[in-house]
């Protein structure tokens, strides 16, 4: 394995970050506050708490989670796709690295700048809503695996995009509205049964209702079937990825 390839992909990743910053991690930080500030301190102050959590507290993972997965796909995604773009992988194709060097390297990078939105985030809506975690380490270990997995997922949709249409496509008419639909700011439970089992249709439901469980310790799936889906996703992800370069695709500009 060519460590040196891996870290020198993972460092030009995060140095755009650094150079992008407003909008890499301030805009998304400004957008999710904003979610905090009418739904969590405005309107959540009116409402009655869901499972003996206030609104405003409720909403906090789920708001997580709609920024993590966003971010990871954008992130992941755009990282290789750019370089198909302008011309620059032939770079990366001349060097002595192989696909899975490409894919720890920009699929780290990305996962790495997710988890540290994803934090921030955290953060940034204490100032808003009073709440606390009761299982930190199953927190990160949730907010680590879907980053991961959605990078991923991001990385395979940066191949296959030969436009910027495409690459924002599945992001914006897929993820987004299943974020939405997947109990980011109510409990399935809610909704009438026929639909509740509609809903179970939806993965992001176990992301959401794993990472929630984390925070409160109440969910609308069991923990365990969370986390059996999260894997089973990365699983899918990790197996499309070797079976993209398995069948000898190359990337090219």
């Amino acid at each position: 394995m060519n460590l040196y390839a891996i870290r020198a992909i993972y460092r030009f990743e995060m140095a755009r970050t650094w150079r992008t910053l407003l909008q890499s991690i301030v805009s998304p930080v400004i957008s999710t506050s904003l979610y905090f500030v009418v739904f969590g301190a405005a309107i959540g102050s009116h409402m009655n708490g869901i499972d003996g959590v206030s609104y405003g507290a409720f909403i906090v993972p789920g708001l997580i989670m709609l920024s993590l997965l966003t971010q990871s796909i954008s992130n992941a995604s755009f990282g290789i796709y750019f370089p198909k773009f302008v011309g620059t992988i032939y770079e990366i194709l001349s060097a002595p690295v192989s696909p899975f060097e490409i894919v720890a390297g920009y699929v780290g990078a990305a996962a790495s700048k997710s988890v540290i939105l994803g934090l921030i985030i955290l953060a940034t809506a204490r100032l808003f809503v009073p709440f606390g975690i009761e299982h930190p380490l199953w927190m990160l270990a949730f907010l680590l695996l879907t980053a991961v997995t959605f990078s991923l997922f991001g990385f395979i949709i940066g191949i296959w995009a030969d436009n910027f249409e495409k690459l924002q496509l599945v992001p914006l008419l897929v993820v987004t509205p299943l974020t939405f639909l997947g109990g980011s700011f109510y409990s399935i439970h809610m909704l009438p049964p026929f639909w509740q089992k509609v809903t179970l249709f939806n993965p992001v439901v176990y992301l959401i209702s794993g990472f929630r469980w984390s925070f409160y310790g109440v969910s609308d799936v069991g923990m365990g079937v969370s986390v059996g889906m999260t894997a089973v996703f990365l699983a899918i992800c990790l197996a499309a990825v070797w079976w993209i370069f398995r069948s000898g695709y190359r990337l090219k500009a």
